[in-house]
């Protein structure tokens, strides 16, 4: 019995550890991504400037073909909803509300994601003019709920998240070039 209390009070010690430290973790995540493209600003625009034409270099819309989709309202404007459903674990289901619109160098959207974990964040693409091309910087910016948040002290965001970055970014920047 001495044995089982022991075991219980290092477990709980434990708990209480994880939890305090989890207190001073900072729960922003911020991830941004950026490619030069050969191409003028009202260009590139056409290829960002609404939630279908991002999916067109979007590697996500790859990851599942058979997912449900849903699109409401007009496209290209506030409150353009899509949404998507997937059996697909990494897919999973959720939907991109478009929140402001400023032709042509930015789209912000909300996004909602249910499964396979209950998350937001707000994604955008912004757009400068560089030279006779374009600066692309597609990102997003998202909080960690407390505990959880101690996660962050273990995951490489980087490293999660930069390849389906660039490859969307590769895209975009192919369909400008054209």
């Amino acid at each position: 019995m001495r044995i089982l209390k022991k075991i219980l009070l290092v477990i709980a010690v434990l708990i209480l550890l994880v939890l305090l430290i989890a207190a001073f973790v900072d729960g922003k995540i911020k991830f941004e991504k950026s490619v030069a493209i050969n191409a003028p600003i009202d260009k590139v625009w056409t290829h960002v400037n609404s939630l279908a034409a991002m999916n067109t270099w979007s590697p996500w819309t790859d990851k599942d073909p058979e997912m449900k989709k849903n699109n409401e309202g007009t496209d290209g404007t506030p409150g353009a909803r899509f949404c998507w459903e997937s059996q697909k674990k990494d897919v999973g289901k959720g939907c991109q509300t478009i929140r402001a619109v400023s032709a042509p160098s930015l789209i912000e959207t909300d996004l909602k994601f249910y499964t396979p974990y209950e998350s937001d964040a707000q994604a955008y693409v912004k757009l400068e003019a560089a030279g006779s091309g374009t600066k692309a910087t597609w990102g997003f910016n998202s909080e960690m709920p407390y505990p959880f948040r101690i996660m962050k002290l273990f995951m490489n965001m980087e490293k999660m998240m930069d390849p389906d970055f660039t490859l969307g970014l590769q895209r975009l920047k192919k369909l400008a070039e054209q």
